[in-house]
């Protein structure tokens, strides 16, 4: 397995997350937009994965060529992401914004395929390649707070731009683990067979409640400690304390799944996610409970993440995989993603405490649906 290649996919992929998430919404604050501007331009990004994942992944199932599609959507995100330099209002940055993610979402839930192809028969060490996603996240998060205190905000675009252009780098050096195959005839009807049991639909719900429930945390919580007074570098600090607690659960993630099952830490998951949106909206001042809140994005983010990964593969064949995982992302991330950055934009100006009120209300809906539905033993696919 080429261990290093594919932690190396995952560390820039996330390092350019780290240098957009928590910095994006104050380079907008500082070209002077209102609060629901930037909701809708941060729901922007998350709009095209709801489409996007999707039709790349039907077209890397029906070609066989992720790795081709991998590269082709990391250079054309590089490519487009260049006309940024040239926008200063709200439409031109949004267009912008929707063209690159169009092709940048597109591209990791097709990457996740191939790392699961080349785990083979260890799919329970996938965590352990992903967690130096989340170390990149931290580097990036930390190295690049602390460096716009000295350059400004207004460079951040040029990071970017770097960072885009090392993750396609990386797509040159990874190559596909097996032979590309097109599904026999007669398998891709089923489908939404699959799709419409039940269980899985529950689960697609808890993946765009539990996303939609980061919709404050992701569009406003950098804004948020800054009106507390926290300067860029502590911001980033808090990010990548979050991060860290999430590459640990990565650590530990195959030993606790072999444990306790997807089930249970789905259950106890979504329970602390539910405290956390509580605990960031009642007591951001306080600065013990913020770091509090922080580690329990190991649960909100690590554990459901890997959950969510690990579900999809034992919901879907393998002639199907393309599509589960491009629609783990498009429906969570995506649609999730999208309405809770536009509603967080909406409800920000009645306080932080509203938008995460609204956030762990998601998630508390999102614990009783998979205590409800979620048992995996009784879904049983053949992988053909």
């Amino acid at each position: 397995m080429p261990y290093i290649r594919l932690s190396s996919f995952y560390f820039f992929y996330f390092a350019l997350l780290g240098a957009m998430i928590p910095y994006w919404s104050l380079f907008l604050e500082n070209q002077k937009f209102s609060a629901s501007t930037i909701g809708i331009l941060m729901g922007v990004f998350h709009f095209s994965r709801i489409f996007a994942p999707t039709l790349w992944g039907w077209l890397s199932d029906i070609t066989g060529c992720r790795i081709g599609i991998v590269r082709i959507g990391a250079a054309l995100t590089s490519l487009i992401f260049l006309g940024i330099f040239w926008q200063e209002g709200a439409l031109g940055i949004g267009l912008i914004m929707l063209g690159y993610s169009f092709f940048w979402n597109a591209i990791l839930p097709q990457f996740e395929v191939i790392t699961l192809e080349h785990l083979e028969e260890e799919k329970q060490k996938y965590s352990r390649v992903r967690l130096w996603g989340s170390i990149g996240f931290i580097m990036a998060v930390l190295i690049v707070g602390w460096g716009l205190e000295f350059v400004g905000i207004h460079n951040l675009p040029f990071i970017l731009l770097l960072l885009m252009l090392l993750i396609w780098g990386n797509t040159l050096l990874i190559t596909e683990k097996k032979a590309p195959s097109v599904p026999q005839i007669g398998q891709d009807h089923s489908l939404w067979a699959i799709i419409k049991q039940p269980q899985v639909a529950a689960f697609f719900v808890i993946t765009l409640l539990v996303q939609f429930s980061h919709g404050p945390y992701y569009t406003f919580f950098s804004v948020l400690m800054q009106e507390q007074g926290f300067e860029s570098t502590s911001i980033g600090m808090l990010w990548a304390l979050g991060v860290v607690a999430e590459v640990l659960i990565f650590i530990l993630m195959p030993t606790l799944l072999s444990r306790f099952g997807c089930r249970q830490i789905l259950l106890i998951s979504l329970f602390l996610t539910t405290v956390r949106w509580v605990l960031t909206g009642l007591f951001s001042e306080h600065l013990s409970v913020i770091i509090l809140a922080q580690l329990l994005h190991a649960a909100s983010f690590g554990c459901l993440h890997a959950v969510g990964i690990s579900l999809v593969h034992h919901y879907f064949p393998d002639t199907m995989q393309g599509r589960g995982q491009a629609l783990f992302s498009s429906i969570g991330f995506g649609v999730g993603g999208t309405f809770g950055a536009i509603v967080s934009g909406i409800l920000w100006d009645y306080g932080a405490l509203v938008s995460f009120s609204v956030a762990a209300v998601a998630a508390g809906v999102a614990f009783w649906v998979a205590y409800i539905w979620i048992y995996p033993e009784k879904v049983h696919q053949n992988r053909y």
